[in-house]
C-alpha cells in the first residue's frame, strides 16, 4: 500500500493511494510527485478546496470517479470540459465547475489528520490560498 504525505497550510495529512480502485490514475499522479502548489477554496463545489492544475493533463479516462466525495476523499479531474484540478474536500461536496457538475477520479483517501480537514477549508476561505504539497512516503 502506497502512502502519501499531504501538507495543506500548517497541517499535515497521511493519505492512502487508492492503487486497486484507480491504478491508471494513481500511476499518473505518482509521475507528478512531488507536487507543490496552492490550495484555494472552491467556488461551486461546496465544502471543498482545490488545486488548479491549468492545462496539464493526466491522459487517463474516468476511473473510480465520483461527484460526491466524502471529506478526505481526494479526487483529480483529469481535464476535458474544465481545467485539470485536484479536489481536497472537507465537508459536504458536489463536485462542480462553472460549466456544471463534474466527476473526478478518487485516487487517495486521508487516513490521518482528518480532524484538521475543516480547519484547512476555513483557512482557505477566510485567509486565502494555502501552500499545498503531495509527496510519497
Amino acid at each position: 500500500m502506497t502512502m502519501l504525505r499531504i501538507t495543506a497550510g500548517r497541517f499535515t495529512f497521511k493519505a492512502r493511494l487508492e492503487d486497486r480502485a484507480a491504478p491508471k490514475t494513481c500511476a499518473a499522479i505518482r509521475k507528478l510527485l512531488p507536487l507543490r502548489s496552492k490550495l484555494v477554496h472552491c467556488r461551486w463545489s461546496g465544502e471543498s478546496t482545490w488545486v488548479p492544475m491549468g492545462e496539464r493533463r493526466l491522459s487517463v479516462d474516468f476511473e473510480n470517479h465520483t461527484s460526491h466525495p466524502a471529506p478526505g476523499q481526494i479526487l483529480v479531474y483529469p481535464g476535458g470540459i474544465s481545467e485539470m484540478e485536484i479536489l481536497f474536500p472537507y465537508g459536504a461536496t458536489l463536485f462542480s465547475s462553472k460549466v456544471g457538475q463534474l466527476a473526478g477520479n478518487h485516487f487517495a483517501t486521508v487516513i490521518e489528520g482528518n480532524e484538521h480537514l475543516a480547519e484547512v477549508g476555513r483557512l482557505a476561505l477566510w485567509e486565502g490560498a494555502q501552500d499545498f504539497s503531495i509527496t510519497e512516503e
